[in-house]
């Protein structure tokens, strides 16, 4: 990463940043204070500037975080650290991610895992800005192991893979909406074929995400899901005020408002935004909250009895399976 002009360092301002990394100014400057990191130089109307190298520890920085690491734990540490840490993290979170329930695989015990071995390639070709050889090799994949298996073996390690990527400066954020823009392409296409197929049934889900949340694709993955179930799902876009869920689930009949939450999100926010939302939604609409905030990952004893955690793609289809087995008994007493 460097200027237009030869050898010239690219610099950054503290509203660069932000909008990077999705660390607020004020993060920054306690941080700069409290830990000695970041160590911003400062310009000729003294505003605060940042090399490439901040930048990319504070991506580190923020990816930790998100997956449970305290701030006085990493902010301080040196780049291979945080490499390493985050490689780490990464790897433990798509461990404990890709395995499919045992019921769509037709036998006894979880799935094992196909690992995808395509990634690398996939990767060279985005670099390379090869749209039709991407699309191609996707819907391959799509082929072979079917829209569920594509989703956790190869769609969610990948977008990993893409983010670890633009993290480390290898893919511009070009190349990451690229790269989004032919997977939501792909993955449109198979879930319409998908529901086609299968006849509809409850959960009626309505999916969204809250203002300041503009990250789609995950939510995306999250419909194909609820499809392969035979649920009908209203998707509702990206950053949808909460008046506006609120108005959409009793108008539409909602069963399940889905949120989806990235690791922008401040986990604070998002706890406050449910609790919210609990409040106001008739008590028979259930709340899904999914993504890679920590506390739904974790669970969240607070919030047990108001939403459902969804940290998974695979905990979607159990979800759908508890959903339709607590509301049994009441079907059969109302046809009684």
């Amino acid at each position: 990463m460097t200027g237009s002009m030869a050898g010239e360092p690219v610099r950054h301002s503290i509203a660069d940043i932000e909008r990077d990394t999705g660390l607020s100014k004020d993060t920054l400057r306690v941080w700069e204070r409290r830990y000695g990191f970041p160590t911003p130089t400062r310009d000729a109307q003294g505003e605060r500037e940042y090399d490439d190298e901040q930048l990319l520890r504070l991506r580190h920085v923020r990816r930790l975080i998100d997956a449970g690491h305290r701030p006085g734990r990493v902010v301080a540490l040196p780049l291979p650290e945080l490499r390493a840490l985050d490689s780490q993290a990464q790897a433990q979170a798509a461990s404990s991610s890709n395995r499919l329930p045992a019921r769509r695989e037709g036998r006894r015990g979880a799935a094992a895992p196909v690992p995808c071995d395509d990634m690398a390639r996939w990767l060279g070709l985005l670099d390379a800005q090869d749209v039709g050889a991407l699309r191609l090799a996707l819907q391959q994949a799509l082929l072979e192991r079917g829209l569920a298996r594509l989703l956790v073996e190869c769609i969610a390690p990948m977008n990993m893979q893409v983010g670890q990527a633009w993290i480390e400066g290898r893919l511009a954020v070009y190349q990451e909406h690229l790269y989004t823009e032919v997977v939501q392409g792909l993955l449109r296409q198979a879930m319409a074929q998908a529901a086609g197929q299968r006849a509809l049934a409850p959960p009626r889900v309505l999916l969204t995400t809250l203002p300041g949340e503009p990250h789609a694709l995950g939510l995306l993955m999250a419909e194909c899901m609820l499809v392969l179930e035979g649920c009908e799902t209203v998707p509702l876009g990206t950053q949808t005020p909460l008046p506006e869920i609120v108005a959409a689930a009793e108008a539409g009949g909602a069963d399940i408002v889905a949120l989806g939450f990235s690791g922008i999100q401040n986990p604070r926010e998002v706890r406050t935004a449910l609790e919210q939302l609990r409040q106001r939604l008739p008590k028979q609409v259930d709340i899904w909250a999914g993504g890679q905030v920590p506390m739904l990952r974790r669970g969240d004893r607070a919030g047990a009895a108001a939403w459902r955690p969804m940290g998974r793609l695979v905990d979607i289809p159990m979800g759908v399976a508890a959903w339709r087995a607590a509301q049994a008994p009441w079907q059969g007493a109302a046809g009684a």
